[in-house]
């Protein structure tokens, strides 16, 4: 059997080692299942395996490894998905209770495109209820581990699946973000995170939370699975990543709101980052904008709304089904009146509009992931008013990127849990990689 040390490699490093001969795709498939089953936190991570389908969709990758007919470089590779993600007769439930027993009938259309590019499906990864928080507590399923804290959350929604990477369970995790859901895990895991442009990937087949800021992305080890995934998820070919340089890129480090509130360590590692970028021949700039001040403003109106309007009638059958914060931040969007939410949208598209134009001469916009360290778990389960404290914070920097439409890249930094993020203007995805290839290494200062 294949040794389990693959696992610490990134998923391209897996892949290119498929097809020189080196690994053999059904034993690296088994020594997943078997890590997974073996593991003691691995039924806190994976909701449910889908054994059979690994091991088939790895024996016709060894099929086409063997006849020199590979798809790509993730031919073989396995993959863990949020269980959000429809997979054809297995339960896809979205970590609550509401959605027990549903199974579809088909893969979701990133899923299937995975598939053609011939990855392997482990599994499906436990999850904030409904992707409704960004600290990954989840006492209806499972909340899974943080790999630098086993007494904190490991950040949501997509907990599963950054836990499934970060413990060597899973070569590349596939989550969502609507909000922070996830680079929260990815920087809480010291992992790379990819949010994508809103409307970039499909939505068919992923259970939705407010889908005009729903969006697909990976958590993984490198920038180059990041830009992998991306690329197969569209069947196209990824961007070329090498020679990627820091040398005479403009970055803007976007003060006020992001450091409002912020704990000494992610202040500290973001910091850090930055000089390392500066000494690597980058350009720094720092400036509030007054767009992004705004826009934050207005997320209460613009997220509640649409995510009650889109579980209210399953949510209120049930109420005390459902985790009561989760609860408790749906039923805040019931009460916005219709032309307070049309307002705000317009608001809302100047204030992008906005922010382009003031940010058009830089390359990327930098500001630390999260404002916080993963909270520990059992006083959010003792604390309401804790949770919410944390809860907000920790989706307060993350929300920036999905309120202002933009593509954004965390990278994890010297500080474990701390990560640095790099956004760019929508549909920026492929200059924004080859920006993070140069800066990862650089960031973390090896």
């Amino acid at each position: 059997m294949t040794d389990i040390k693959w696992a610490d490699h990134s998923a391209c490093d897996i892949g290119r080692a498929i097809g020189q001969g080196e690994i053999c795709p059904v034993e690296l498939a088994e020594s997943y299942l078997g890590a997974i089953s073996a593991h003691p936190d691995g039924q806190r991570i994976y909701a449910r395996l889908t054994r059979n389908r690994a091991l088939d969709e790895a024996m016709a990758a060894r099929g086409r490894a063997r006849a020199g007919l590979r798809r790509g470089v993730l031919d073989g590779v396995p993959v863990s998905w949020k269980d959000l993600f429809d997979t054809a007769h297995v339960a896809t439930e979205s970590g609550t209770a509401l959605l027990r027993g549903r199974v579809p009938t088909a893969d979701a259309a990133v899923l299937r495109a995975m598939s053609q590019a011939g990855t392997v499906c482990l599994g499906k990864t436990h999850m904030t209820e409904f992707a409704y928080s960004g600290l990954g507590l989840n006492p209806v399923t499972e909340t899974p581990p943080c790999i630098n804290n086993p007494q904190a959350v490991p950040g949501g929604s997509s907990s599963g699946a950054a836990a499934s990477v970060a413990f060597g369970l899973a070569a590349v995790a596939i989550g969502s973000d609507t909000g922070g859901s996830v680079r929260i895990p990815a920087a809480w895991n010291d992992l790379v995170g990819l949010k994508t442009t809103s409307g970039r990937l499909s939505l068919e087949g992923v259970v939705p939370l407010a889908p005009k800021f729903d969006t697909v992305g990976p958590l993984a080890r490198s920038v180059e699975d990041c830009a992998q995934v991306l690329a197969d998820m569209e069947n196209r070919p990824a961007p070329d990543l090498r020679g990627a340089t820091l040398a005479g890129r403009r970055f803007l480090v976007l003060e006020g709101a992001p450091f409002d509130s912020i704990r000494d360590q992610p202040a500290q590692g973001f910091e850090q980052a930055v000089t390392r970028l500066e000494q690597a021949g980058a350009q720094i700039d720092r400036a509030t904008l007054a767009p992004v001040e705004e826009a934050l403003a207005l997320s209460p109106i613009i997220y509640t709304p649409e995510c009650y309007a889109q579980w209210r009638e399953l949510i209120e059958t049930r109420p005390e089904a459902v985790f009561s914060p989760i609860l408790e931040r749906f039923r805040s969007g019931r009460d916005y009146i219709a032309t307070d939410y049309l307002a705000a949208w317009d608001a809302l598209r100047a204030h992008r509009q906005a922010y382009l134009a003031q940010t058009a001469g830089y390359d990327a916009v930098l500001l630390p992931t999260a404002a916080n360290l993963p909270p520990d778990a059992a006083r959010l389960m003792q604390d309401h008013a804790y949770f919410t404290i944390e809860n907000l914070l920790t989706l307060r920097n993350t929300r920036i990127g999905n309120m202002l439409g933009l593509c954004v890249l965390t990278l994890p930094t010297a500080i474990p849990s701390v990560g640095i993020s790099l956004m760019a203007p929508p549909m920026a995805e492929d200059r924004l990689l080859r920006l993070g290839a140069a800066a990862e290494a650089v960031v973390r200062g090896v």
